[in-house]
């Protein structure tokens, strides 16, 4: 048996492992690569805090107020250029009018000379398209007739004022196209930043929600505080001044009467009146980005048309708005002022007195009253 052993073919082993280790190694590659990688990735970013939030959507609400000043700027821009445009058309074609009537008349002289057989080189003139080449001839100027003379006047003075309105026409048109495209740019502006606003709050959830409104609440609380510490300021002023006031009366011999009323200041109380009664009156009224009234307004419309109310017209854009009147402090704010916030001038609000305002605040919101402590002030002024 051991002999038969001995003759047996040797079985071939075969070498296995080199295969399985090459597949291992890329395998192991392979994980150390993404391991890599998701090392070196950068991390994802960390959701922003309903502060933060708070902060950006205001911000956005800000520059979406700023957009809409840009839009009410290049619409009244575009309503002036646009009628500017139709009077210039109306001119051009009361010249064409006209030019065509001194046409006619030339042509009534070029078929009176044909037919009578007079001189031809003065009804080439008349019966030419573009007489004008004829003008410069002294010759024939002289051999014409003082009507003649006073036709070819005629036109030559239609032709080159109807030129002229032609060519303020075609400037007139660019410039009003150019008013139509910052129009179109302000209002996709506008659309952007609310849309921004939205997005941002429509991934709150409802707990987040609930902090945000607490968080809105605690800034309104603040700023409600700041207004009634400015109402007991002003109260005491005008204690302090009545006080002066009466003494000096007094010492004047005229009695408890101040005589500190004038035709100037009772004429002022009574738009600041009318101001007031037409503000109150918008009160709910929705928040409409370059609306005017009369059902909803943005900020600089409902202040423009309340102070119309009053007999006044002011300026449609926060940023002229800002212009008129009289500059006036904080500490000194009568009813009927207008006080203006932020550092870019893009909203407005109307005094009424003990530190609040009535305003129309933002879209999704109505006009309603507020303290003028919710954004920071940039200035007052009293236009009338």
């Amino acid at each position: 048996m051991p002999a038969l052993a001995s003759h047996r073919k040797p079985r071939t082993r075969v070498r296995s492992t080199t295969p399985a280790v090459g597949l291992t190694t890329a395998a192991l590659a392979g994980v150390t690569l993404l391991s890599t990688q998701s090392a070196t990735a950068a991390p994802a970013s960390p959701k922003p805090s309903i502060e933060d939030v708070q902060k950006k959507v205001d911000d956005l609400y800000r520059q979406a107020g700023t957009a809409t000043q840009q839009y009410n700027q290049a619409k009244e821009a575009s309503a002036a250029q646009r009628g500017k445009v139709d009077a210039l058309l109306d001119e051009v074609a009361k010249r064409a009018d006209k030019l065509n009537d001194a046409r006619r008349t030339l042509g009534n002289y070029a078929a009176a000379q044909y037919r009578t057989g007079s001189i031809a080189p003065s009804a080439t003139f008349f019966l030419a398209d573009d007489p004008q080449s004829y003008f410069d001839q002294n010759q024939l100027m002289a051999r014409m007739a003082g009507r003649q003379q006073k036709a070819v006047t005629d036109f030559r003075t239609q032709q080159a004022a109807a030129s002229k309105k032609r060519a303020e026409a075609t400037k007139s048109l660019e410039t009003l196209t150019e008013s139509q495209a910052t129009l179109r740019t302000s209002k996709e502006n506008v659309q952007k930043k609310l849309g921004e606003a939205r997005a941002m709050l429509s991934k709150l959830t409802a707990e987040e929600k609930a902090r945000l409104a607490e968080l809105e609440r605690k800034k309104e609380a603040e700023a409600k505080r700041k207004a009634e510490e400015l109402a007991r300021q002003q109260a005491a002023a005008k204690a302090e001044a009545d006080r002066k006031a009466e003494e000096a009366a007094k010492q004047a011999g005229s009695g408890g009467d101040t005589g500190t009323g004038t035709g100037s200041d009772s004429s002022a109380t009574t738009k600041a009146e009318k101001v007031l009664a037409f503000a109150r009156a918008q009160l709910g009224k929705p928040y409409v980005w370059g609306a005017t009234g009369p059902s909803s307004y943005d900020c600089s419309g409902l202040t423009q048309a309340a102070w119309k109310a009053a007999g006044v017209d002011i300026p449609r854009t926060t940023w002229d708005q800002v212009k008129i009147g009289t500059r006036i402090a904080t500490a000194d704010l009568q009813p009927g002022d207008l006080v203006f916030f932020y550092d870019d001038i893009s909203h407005v609000g109307i005094y009424k007195g003990d530190g609040m305002m009535i305003h129309a605040p933002k879209p999704g919101a109505n006009v309603r009253e507020e303290s003028i402590y919710y954004m920071p002030i940039y200035g007052s002024v009293r236009p009338a």
